[in-house]
C-alpha cells in the first residue's frame, strides 16, 4: 500500500491540515513522486512529496542548495517586474526543522512542494499551442536565470552533459560487459563510434568561450512544464534537480527531442518515428520570443546543434544503460534500454536529414 511507504514522513512537513489521500505518479524515470491531498475545515490542500534517487544524485543537498538558489531568484524576479509570483515558481514545503530535505532513520531523502492546482504537464503535445507555450517557459526560464551567476550552482550530476565524458562511459561499458549483452551490437556500437566528433562540439566551444555558461535545466521534456487547464499558457517550469551550470543548447535541443518527436521515446516501431517539423517551428519561436534578445549570435545559429547533441548523447545513454545492466534508467523490461536506443536513434537520422530545413525555419524566426 502507497500510504505505508510514506507515513512516516508525512509528520516530518509543515502540511497543513488533516491527511486524506496519497496517488503515486509514475511519469518520472528517477525520482519517486506522491501526489497528497489534505483537508483544513472545506480546505483541500494539495502537496508533492519526492523520495529522492540517492544512485543517481550523490549528494542531494548540493541539489537542495541549487532549487532554494533558483526557485528564489525567480520568485524575486517576477516580484520586481510587478508580476505575481503565485503559481508561476515551485514552493518548497520545509520540514519541522526549517529545512527543505529530510532525511529519515534509513538514511533515504524526502522533499515537499505545495501542488500547483487546475494545471497539467502533459506526456506529449495534445494541442499545437501547448508547444509553443513550453518554448516560451523554457525561454522565459533562461531570460529569467540569465542575470544569476551560473558557476553559484552547484555540477549536482559531475558531467551530466559531457558527450566526451558520455563516450568515454559508453566505451568502458562495452569493455566491462558486465552483464553479457555485448554481444550482437556491432551496428548500435559502430553508429555512435560514427558521431563522436560531433558529439563533442557543444562541450568544446563551452571551453573555448565560443558558447557562454548558462544556468540550464537540462531535462526540457514538455512534462516539465505545466499548463493552465483554463488559459492553456504556461505558468511553470517543474523538476529542478537537474538544474545546473550548462549552454543553452541543451535546453533547446532536448526540448525539440522529446516535444517534436513523432512517436513516444521507447517506441519500438522505429518506422512511426521522425522530426514533426510543424512542432519544431513551434517551440523554436516560442523560445525564440523569450531568449533573442539576450542569446549571443553563436548560441542563436547553432540552436539546431544542440538537437542533433542531446538527441545523439541521450541514445548513446540509454544503450550504456543496457549494457552495464539497466542501473540508471528504470526500466518496464530486460530490453526496455535497448529499445530507447533504438527510438533514439533513429530519430537522430530523420534530425540529420532536415538539418537543412531547421537552420532555414530558424534564420527566418531570427530575422522577424
Amino acid at each position: 500500500m502507497v500510504y505505508n511507504r510514506i507515513k512516516h514522513i508525512l509528520p516530518c512537513f509543515h502540511f497543513n491540515g488533516r491527511f486524506v489521500s496519497v496517488e503515486e505518479l509514475t511519469s518520472g524515470n528517477i525520482n519517486s513522486t506522491y501526489h497528497l491531498t489534505y483537508k483544513n475545515g472545506d480546505h483541500t490542500i494539495q502537496y508533492t512529496l519526492q523520495h529522492i534517487n540517492r544512485f543517481v544524485f550523490k549528494q542531494p543537498e548540493k541539489v537542495m542548495e541549487n532549487i532554494e538558489l533558483v526557485t528564489a531568484h525567480l520568485y524575486g524576479d517576477l516580484l520586481r517586474n510587478g508580476e505575481d509570483p503565485t503559481r508561476r515558481v515551485l514552493e518548497l514545503i520545509p520540514t519541522l526543522n526549517g529545512n527543505s530535505l529530510l532525511v529519515d532513520e534509513a538514511g533515504d531523502y524526502w522533499r515537499a512542494y505545495k501542488f500547483i492546482d487546475n494545471a497539467t504537464p502533459y506526456n506529449s503535445v495534445i494541442k499545437p499551442r501547448h508547444f509553443l507555450e513550453a518554448g516560451r517557459a523554457f525561454g522565459e526560464f533562461q531570460r529569467r536565470l540569465s542575470t544569476f551567476p551560473a558557476e553559484r550552482l552547484n555540477e549536482t550530476i559531475p558531467d551530466f552533459h559531457n558527450t566526451t565524458r558520455r563516450f568515454y562511459a559508453f566505451v568502458a561499458a562495452i569493455a566491462d560487459d558486465r552483464v553479457g549483452r555485448v554481444e550482437g551490437l556491432d551496428d548500435e556500437i559502430e553508429f555512435f563510434f560514427d558521431r563522436r566528433k560531433m558529439m563533442n562540439e557543444i562541450v568544446r566551444r563551452l571551453k573555448t568561450g565560443e558558447l557562454p555558461l548558462r544556468v540550464t535545466h537540462n531535462d526540457t521534456k514538455i512534462n516539465n512544464v505545466l499548463i493552465d487547464d483554463i488559459t492553456d499558457k504556461a505558468l511553470c517550469v517543474i523538476d529542478l534537480d537537474t538544474v545546473m551550470p550548462g549552454s543553452s543548447l541543451y535546453d533547446y535541443g532536448d526540448a525539440i527531442r522529446f516535444g517534436a518527436s513523432t512517436a513516444a521515446e521507447d517506441e519500438e516501431d522505429t518506422s512511426k518515428i521522425s522530426l514533426d517539423m510543424e512542432k519544431f517551428t513551434l517551440f523554436t519561436e516560442g523560445f525564440l520570443a523569450e531568449t533573442n534578445g539576450f542569446l549571443t549570435e553563436n548560441e542563436l545559429k547553432l540552436l539546431p546543434l544542440g538537437i542533433k547533441v542531446i538527441t545523439c548523447e541521450l541514445a548513446m545513454r540509454f544503450l550504456t544503460d543496457y549494457i552495464d545492466g539497466d542501473r540508471y534508467f528504470k526500466v518496464k523490461s530486460p530490453t526496455h534500454n535497448l529499445v530507447r536506443a533504438h527510438a533514439q536513434m533513429k530519430l537522430l537520422e530523420d534530425i540529420e536529414a532536415k538539418e537543412d530545413e531547421m537552420y532555414r525555419i530558424l534564420n527566418n524566426l531570427i530575422g522577424r
